[in-house]
Formats: structure tokens, sequence, C-alpha cells
């Protein structure tokens, strides 16, 4: 909320803030690493996206546009691409050479709440807020990455929304994070079919974006809940395995190291980020 984004030192013990970058104008929504770790990409309230070398702590390009940005996610292949949604609707495909849009996704004004490659990199999944009215539409788009067409629009017809998707690290499947309290499970082959028989339900959302994460070997989905704790969930069994209470308030993301599975970051509302082994 007050602009900057915080890169942490996790293994210090005294200087815990190893950089503090400060480019936007406003609330920052959403901050990813660049493959090679190098460069952080982020995004927010100042209708921007921006690049900024972690070393030098520069800022290498701005992407404008006419929207909050709300979220970014770079291409799994390619690290010159990236992906961003926004409060108008608007998603855009990103060449970071260019600075330019390489392709546009219109389907509606609702805002974006999350945006996920699949697991092959040949179709995006939208979540869009479309409280209100056809919430059996829209709500959750599958797009085709190179003809930029939706592929389906009514993958998901229960009148929730779902603030965050994740595409299952090897298999054709992803999963949204409901506000009906669960997270659902659908195909990623057409015609990207709900799971009607399997849903990962003993956390809360309750209106909260709260996020979730596959591990390493895709075989834990691991959430925040309402009630500041982390649960664990085998993929397969979709049964709670382990929970751990950290927060006294929501806890809303949680990532795990991507080489060490057993290390896990999370977050809570009231801005607090615990490591845990």
């Amino acid at each position: 909320m007050d602009h900057t984004i915080c890169i942490w030192n996790v293994w210090s013990s005294d200087q815990k803030v190893a950089r503090l970058l400060n480019f936007h104008s406003a609330a920052v929504k959403d901050v990813k690493w660049s493959h090679q770790g190098l460069s952080v990409l982020s995004c927010g309230y100042d209708s921007s996206s921006r690049l900024v070398d972690v070393e030098k702590g520069l800022e290498m390009q701005v992407f404008k546009e006419d929207q909050v940005v709300s979220v970014i996610k770079f291409h799994p292949d390619n690290s010159n691409l990236f992906i961003s949604g926004g409060s108008k609707g608007g998603i855009r495909l990103w060449d970071v050479r260019s600075g330019k849009v390489v392709h546009e996704y219109i389907r509606g004004h609702d805002p974006i709440l999350d945006l996920e490659f699949s697991t092959n990199s040949k179709q995006i999944i939208s979540s869009s807020d479309v409280s209100g009215r056809n919430l059996s539409e829209n709500s959750i788009v599958v797009w085709d990455v190179s003809r930029q067409v939706p592929l389906s629009n009514q993958v998901y017809v229960e009148a929730f929304t779902c603030p965050c998707v994740r595409s299952h690290p090897f298999e054709p499947f992803f999963v949204a994070q409901s506000n009906g309290n669960y997270i659902a499970i659908f195909s990623l082959s057409p015609p990207f079919k709900l799971n009607k028989y399997k849903r990962y339900e003993s956390h809360g959302v309750s209106g909260f974006p709260i996020k979730c994460v596959f591990s390493l070997d895709g075989e834990k989905l691991v959430s925040g809940s309402s009630d500041g704790s982390l649960y664990f969930y085998d993929y397969r069994s979709s049964e709670l395995v382990r929970k751990i209470k950290a927060y006294e308030q929501a806890c809303i993301d949680v990532a795990i190291h991507p080489v060490m599975p057993n290390v896990i970051a999370s977050c809570s509302w009231n801005g607090e980020v615990s490591v845990f082994e």
C-alpha cells in the first residue's frame, strides 16, 4: 500500500530488507521474479507494470495501461513475455524486448482477479469478478494464447467469484479458489469440465483474495485461509493432511521455495510475512 516493493533477506538475522524498490506512484498489487532471478516485474494502481533490475536497483522498463493492473505472470517457456490483467477486464500479452503488446484478449469489462498459463503454456486461464450479472458466464475463461480467442467461457457456473487460479505443474488440470469456501478442480482438455466429485474444502475464503499453490512435485495443494491458517491438501485424494495456524488475521497468500520444497512463505491481511521450514 505504501507504493514500495520489499526484497527480503530471509536467512539474515539482522539486515532483513535486502532491497527497497520505490518506482510505483500508487499501491502495488502484484510482483514476480523473472526466470533468471535478476529482475522483478511489478504492477499496481498507477496503471503500469514495471521491470526493475534488482542488483542495480534500476527501473528497466515501464508498461503503461488504461486500467489498474492487478495481476502479472511471466510466460513459463519464454521469459521475454508476460501477461497482465486489470480493472477494466483487459488481458494483454507483452514482449519486454519491444515494450509492446503482442496479443490482447478481450471479453468483457469485469475486473480480472487472477491469470494463469496452462500446463503446456498454450492456454491462459482468467478469473473475473462478475458479481451481480450472468454469473454463470465469463467468471473463468480459458483462452487460446496464439489465436486470442476464448475456448470456453462457461467453465464455472456457480454463483461465486474465484480470487485465484493455478495450473497443476505436470498434469492437464487446474484449480480455482472459490468464494464458496472451497477449491474446485477442472480439466485442461476441452470442454474444461469441473470435477463434481472432488473439491478441497476445509479452509475458509470469506471474501478475502486468498491464494493457493501446488507443491513442486504436484502432490500437495497448499492454501491460505480466512482463519489465519495454512491448509495442506493431498492433491489426489483432496483430503486435508496438515494445518498450520500462522496469523490472527486471514492468511492471504502462500509460496513454495523454487528449489527447497520444504520451505514455504506466507503472508497475512495485516502485513506480516512468515517463512516456515
